[in-house]
């Protein structure tokens, strides 16, 4: 077996040993030990941080520069990204 198959393996069975948490619900039992194989992303249109940013800045100045050098990167993926909306 392969090896990574194998330690997912031996994970699952030392997180479904022992008793779980009475529920009272069958489904919802069933739905706790099946490991979730896809993960969800959600692309949004602003970037909270940078309006967290933003918003901070208003209260207060920083200490260091590191919140900048984000603000610049996100600013040029913003430049990069609209001029494709712009065609589509």
């Amino acid at each position: 077996m392969d090896e990574s198959k194998e330690l997912e393996r031996r994970l699952s069975e030392m997180l479904t040993e022992g008793e779980m948490e009475e529920s009272g619900d069958a489904n919802k039992r069933e739905r706790q030990l099946i490991p979730p194989k896809y993960e969800v992303r959600i692309q949004t249109e602003r970037d909270p941080i940078v309006e967290e940013t933003l918003m901070y800045r208003n209260m207060a100045r920083e200490v260091d520069d590191r919140y900048d050098r984000y603000l610049e990167r996100s600013a040029e993926k913003k430049n990069e990204a609209e001029p494709e909306r712009k065609d589509h």
